[in-house]
């Protein structure tokens, strides 16, 4: 465990290295479930994630040394179960202003919380609690970002880019990882001080083809939609040709846009 000098009253105060790991949330997991309580804002990060995983276990593969892989732990026990998407929100939030902040132009989150740069894959967040009756007790939250990797696998280049494919330069991962600890703390602070509607707006001010007409793929079949808003559970809400529609994760599947 390291001492660091982040400008934050918690996130990242007490940071783990590791050289390897084949998920960085497993292994925060196993921290919380094996130790004496861990001090909220702990993090994990990883030169190499061997064995990352997306959304409803998807596979994150990332290169060894160039990327974030890092997982971080909340207890927002304050956060009723029937509000919890909105920690989603305030971690996609804080990524997105820790990008933008390299990056100042195009960076969008893609609902849920993927990051993407115009139409292309910058990263992507996997956040996973602990629920104690009616309430969260803990939050492991993963985050993997493309950071100086400059190649990706033919299968995913298409759809995938990198901080250093957008600069065409090396940017250090802890000045990336400083900013990402800052706005987390920020808008977790929002969030306990319960004040949605402005996690809301500021959520769909960058929500990757809100209000845009575009192409989705739900069953196998191509609809045009426009996205209108994300209701508390989390549930996208979409205008169709059939009247405004709402959808899960993995529910509906996003083409191009039009």
């Amino acid at each position: 465990m390291q001492n660091n000098t982040f400008s934050t009253l918690f996130v990242g105060q007490n940071l783990i290295k590791l050289k390897e790991v084949d998920s960085t949330n497993n292994f925060l997991k196993d921290l919380v479930s094996k130790s004496e309580p861990l001090a909220e804002g702990t993090v994990i990060m990883a030169d190499n994630q061997f064995a990352g995983r997306g959304q409803q276990e998807s596979v994150w593969q990332t290169q060894a040394g160039k990327n974030i892989s890092t997982s971080i732990y909340l207890k927002p026990s304050f956060l009723p179960l029937n509000k919890q998407f909105y920690l989603n929100i305030a971690v996609s939030l804080a990524v997105s202003d820790a990008l933008s902040y390299f990056i100042p132009e195009g960076i969008k989150v893609k609902w849920p919380n993927d990051m993407y740069y115009k139409n292309k894959k910058l990263g992507g967040i996997l956040i996973e609690n602990t629920l104690t009756g009616t309430s969260i007790r803990s939050s492991v939250i993963g985050i993997g970002l493309n950071v100086n990797q400059s190649k990706f696998s033919e299968s995913i280049s298409e759809r995938a880019t990198s901080v250093i494919q957008i600069l065409q330069r090396n940017v250090p991962l802890m000045d990336i990882m400083a900013k990402i600890f800052m706005f987390m703390e920020k808008y977790y602070l929002i969030l306990r001080a319960g004040k949605y509607s402005i996690l809301q707006n500021d959520y769909l001010a960058r929500l990757y083809n809100f209000n845009i007409p575009a192409l989705y793929k739900k069953d196998g079949e191509l609809f045009e939609g426009i996205i209108k808003g994300v209701e508390d559970g989390g549930r996208l809400a979409v205008e169709t040709n059939e009247g405004l529609k709402t959808f899960n994760f993995k529910e509906i599947e996003f083409t191009h846009t039009k």
